[in-house]
């Protein structure tokens, strides 16, 4: 999946499927840089990881710096899903 895909996903799932309001591409595009960054700007991951942060995403995971590196934990619930292991 590559950033317009995801773009397109999210913008998808935002109502929620109970008549919420549907978040616009540019929107969420918007949120995306803010987190993660472009090639112009750090998003704010990257800013908290260089401050020896780590960022905590609920059941997703963490992100955290190693040695100079991003490296990433996947939470529980996350890879419960993965290996298929999820009522």
């Amino acid at each position: 999946m590559d950033k317009s895909q995801l773009v397109s996903t999210t913008t998808d799932e935002t109502a929620g499927g109970n008549g919420g309001r549907r978040l616009a591409p540019e929107e969420v595009e918007r949120v995306l840089d803010a987190v993660f960054g472009t090639m112009d700007r750090p998003g704010v991951i990257a800013g908290a990881l260089r401050e020896g942060e780590t960022v905590t995403l609920g059941s997703f995971g963490s992100f955290h710096g190693e040695n100079g590196t991003a490296a990433f934990r996947p939470g529980k619930a996350l890879t419960e899903y993965l290996h298929d292991e999820t009522g």
